[in-house]
């Protein structure tokens, strides 16, 4: 049964009736308000403003309407369903890049500012900690970019999609923008007619109005506010089964349906390939979206995964090239959407499995041998540790563009551990290994110490000295069972953003 999250009953706002008690709260009031609001964060090593603490946002409800012109802001309501953990004189939220028309905090109106890229919501009585909350923003959201910023809305040639990883989702709406805070999430996007909507998760009604339609749809497992996807467009929804009946929908310009339906197809036997591997599917169902667009990545956007159509019209991009970048962004799935990092520093969690699988289904499906990729990784890692920093200790995003944390240090440079500790514990025991992994940590969040004690568990001995090397050293350590493998000087290719 789909799980609903509980609507939090809004909680009596508290009233001050003695005289004295009112020149009391006048008095905090007053201290309070002489402390300026300022953006916080939870402390990510490589995104110290990103997230908020006091609150964990159980539920968002999105509403979008778009005018049907992908330059002008779309209107815009944004519903977040909170536990408070901390007594909250204040409430900050990450959001910048639109306008805020107005916020109520459990069905009150509230006052707001902006500190940074935080919008700050001063309630009318402070929050303690334990109770629920509800916080409602009416807002712009720009999918014009402005200012240095990357990411959140992507203007496609017939519309818009999304692409928030790394820091971006709160361009788009107000959120606690951070892995580690998943959420139950409601989207409802309204268009005119001649447009299609389609959003994470599953349908969850249809209705038109006039001349527009508004299409709703939710999440039946949590999701970090990085995976949000909506899709708006002059588009087609091709719908076929995959394993166990799994509904697979896939997102197609119209006028390249033809074009594109011969890789679609391939879909489920992707999925069947990883269930063997790692388990079964994850979420509720699983499909493309091929945008219009020139993104320079792809994008593992939960349940429905964001592709540049080029990819697949392009004539140089070899057929076994395309379907392993396919089957690296179904792998994600499982490594990255159902198990999220805890941290961003767990990034090689994500990156490093999503290459690994579409390594391995290279060799099987197509002939290109696995030890010669990870033979070339292992000849570029001590240049890509420099250049980058160890894979689960990467070095800051570059001044300005904060999805420089996608390096090949935690692409190929953390497969690469990977095919290290497949060497280290044999290929039996690392397949336990990542079908406990994804099972233990299903619809959560893990960090590279859970793996690492994981392992361990599973090989019977400790593995923190080897999982060391391998993750946090500057050098690179020798491989287990290949001593001839050495650094080299050649400059080697750098992975793909995806």
């Amino acid at each position: 049964m789909p799980h609903t999250p509980d609507t939090p009953t809004v909680r009596p706002r508290r009233r001050l009736r003695a005289v004295a008690l009112l020149a009391s709260a006048a008095s905090v009031c007053l201290v309070a308000a002489s402390a300026p609001p300022a953006p916080l964060g939870i402390g990510d090593r490589l995104f110290p403003h990103l997230g908020n603490p006091g609150y964990d946002v159980t539920a968002y409800d999105l509403s979008f309407t778009y005018a049907g012109d992908n330059s002008k802001p779309l209107r815009a309501v944004t519903t977040i369903d909170a536990r408070i953990t901390a007594d909250l004189e204040r409430i900050n939220l990450d959001f910048t890049h639109g306008t805020v028309d107005s916020v109520e905090v459990d069905g009150e109106p509230a006052g707001f500012t902006t500190a940074g890229e935080d919008l700050v919501v001063t309630p009318r009585d402070a929050l303690d900690e334990g109770e629920r909350t509800r916080i409602t923003v009416r807002h712009t959201s720009d999918p014009v970019h402005s200012g240095g910023h990357e990411g959140g809305w992507v203007r496609t040639a017939d519309g818009l999609a999304m692409a928030n990883q790394a820091d971006a989702a709160h361009l788009v709406f107000p959120c606690n923008d951070h892995p580690s805070d998943k959420a139950w999430f409601t989207i409802r996007v309204t268009a005119p007619d001649g447009h299609t909507a389609v959003a994470n998760g599953l349908p969850a009604g249809r209705e038109r109005t006039g001349g527009a339609t508004t299409w709703t749809y939710r999440v039946q497992h949590p999701m970090a506010t990085e995976l949000a996807q909506v899709s708006i467009g002059r588009s087609t929804v091709l719908h076929r089964a995959g394993p166990h009946g799994l509904p697979v929908r896939d997102v197609v310009p119209t006028k390249h349906r033809a074009a594109l339906e011969p890789w679609l197809k391939e879909t489920p036997g992707q999925i069947a390939w990883l269930e063997e591997k790692v388990g079964r599917y994850p979420f509720e169902t699983y499909g493309l979206l091929l945008a219009d667009a020139d993104t320079g990545f792809e994008l593992e956007t939960q349940t429905l995964s964001l592709f540049e159509r080029e990819l697949f019209t392009e004539p140089a991009y070899p057929r076994w090239y395309v379907e392993s970048i396919m089957v690296h962004e179904l792998s994600h799935q499982w490594f990255g959407d159902s198990v999220s990092p805890r941290t961003w520093s767990d990034l090689w969690l994500n990156e490093g499995h999503a290459t690994w699988y579409e390594a391995l289904y290279a060799e099987e499906t197509a002939g290109k041998p696995l030890v010669e990729r990870m033979k070339a990784a292992y000849g570029a890692s001590d240049r890509w540790r420099a250049a980058g920093g160890p894979p689960a200790a990467p070095k800051a995003p570059d001044p300005g563009r904060k999805t420089s944390i996608f390096r090949p240090n935690v692409y190929d440079g953390a497969a690469l551990v990977l095919y290290a500790l497949r060497q280290e514990i044999g290929r039996p025991a690392f397949g336990r290994l990542e079908r406990a992994w994804v099972t233990r940590h299903r619809d959560g969040t893990a960090t590279t110490a859970d793996f690492v004690r994981l392992a361990s568990d599973l090989a019977g001995r400790d593995l923190n000295g080897f999982f060391h090397g391998w993750l946090y050293d500057e050098k690179t350590p020798p491989m287990p069972g290949h001593p001839d493998w050495k650094p080299t000087t050649t400059t080697a290719t750098p992975a793909p953003t995806h």
